[in-house]
């Protein structure tokens, strides 16, 4: 056996164009073990397969099991996690765009499957991503069940990187909540949000970053934090809060306030022949969403169909309800507070009335 050292043998042609799949592999055992915990017991198999399985066994106890799906993206978002070389928080803002878009109809999520394209993968990276997804879906309660990282050198930035994802979960065909169900004289149940979520920040970095020359590490101190620390807060995820309401009191639907603002998602749930006031007064936006008006001068009229103005999860049920279930989610770590009402009639459609508070 000879002492010379092996030459190193010359890269693939592949990895040669920029494409690295030895990096793909060590991110996969990189995200192995946070990926394995978020596993139901009707998850088959591991990582590795060309498909994830979910055993739909599971559906016999339900009398008329549905099944619902959502796909959805983290949006420019990313951009702030690339700036600040901060990976480990995206994966909160995915599953929340995605399991709260689904709970929404009183349906559980089952399972995510994510979808990560980088212009070079380097595998800490990606399985700081992975590791946020896995992260958020224990949170929510589902199996993060597969997904795909491509390399796509020439179209993305080595450091650029874009996050999506699909969800599927099931509910019970009467116990769908939507529309048919609300009734005049229903109240509106705001859940507070943990700041600006996943919506909005193409306009929040053009009037903070570029218009106003503002650097991510600038202390602000109407935040009391840096402008990253509060643009990277990662979205609060509904999904396990929700269930527990439903099964806690009568709901008749909700509205997972995104992109659109509060009243246009909570008109997409509306049956025809009523409509809603909102009383601005009843709460305090967080100082961000201030911030980002006054900088930008911006009317209410914008900022109100673009961000969330601190509330990120609405409730219609009857007033009957309203206490229990404000109890329900504030022992989880919810605020909530009754902030509108449904009238009959009107022109079907939401109004904003009054002015928040001064803080």
């Amino acid at each position: 056996m000879s002492d010379t050292p092996a030459a190193p043998s010359a890269p693939s042609a592949y990895a040669a164009a920029g494409v690295d799949i030895e990096a793909g592999d060590r991110a996969v055992q990189l995200m192995k073990a946070s990926v394995a915990r978020t596993h139901r017991p009707e998850v088959l198999g591991g990582l590795g397969g060309f498909a994830g399985f979910f055993d739909a066994a599971a559906l016999q106890a339900y009398t008329h099991p549905v099944l619902a799906t959502s796909t959805d993206g983290v949006g420019t978002k990313v951009a702030i996690a690339q700036a600040m070389d901060r990976h480990d928080t995206i994966g909160f803002d995915l599953i929340g765009m995605l399991v709260d878009d689904l709970v929404v109809c009183g349906a559980e999520p089952l399972f995510v499957t994510d979808y990560i394209a980088t212009g070079k993968l380097v595998p800490e990276r990606i399985a700081a991503i992975v590791g946020g997804i896995a992260a958020a879906c224990e949170q929510a309660g589902c199996a993060l069940l597969g997904g795909e990282t491509a390399e796509h050198p020439g179209l993305l930035e080595p450091d650029e990187y874009d996050v999506a994802g699909a969800t599927t979960g099931v509910v019970e065909k009467d116990s769908i909540l939507g529309a048919d169900r609300i009734r005049p004289g229903d109240v509106i149940l705001a859940m507070d949000s943990s700041g600006l979520h996943s919506n909005g920040y193409s306009l929040v970095r053009h009037v903070l970053l570029q218009q106003a020359g503002w650097a991510l590490d600038r202390e602000v101190p109407e935040l009391g934090r840096t402008l990253g620390e509060e643009l990277i807060t990662p979205t609060r995820v509904y999904a396990k809060d929700v269930l527990a309401l439903i099964g806690a009191v009568e709901v008749h639907a909700m509205s997972h306030i995104t992109g659109g603002g509060l009243a246009n998602n909570l008109a997409r749930v509306l049956p025809a022949g009523v409509s809603v006031t909102i009383d601005r007064s009843v709460w305090q936006p967080a100082p961000i969403f201030g911030l980002v008006q006054q900088v930008g001068g911006l009317s209410d009229a914008d900022i109100e169909a673009t961000l969330n103005m601190g509330v990120g999860m609405v409730a219609v049920l009857p007033e009957s309800a309203a206490d229990r279930a404000v109890e329900v989610l504030a022992g989880r770590g919810v605020p909530a507070r009754v902030i509108g009402r449904v009238e009959a009639g009107g022109d079907g459609g939401v109004h904003l009335v009054g002015k928040h508070a001064a803080r």
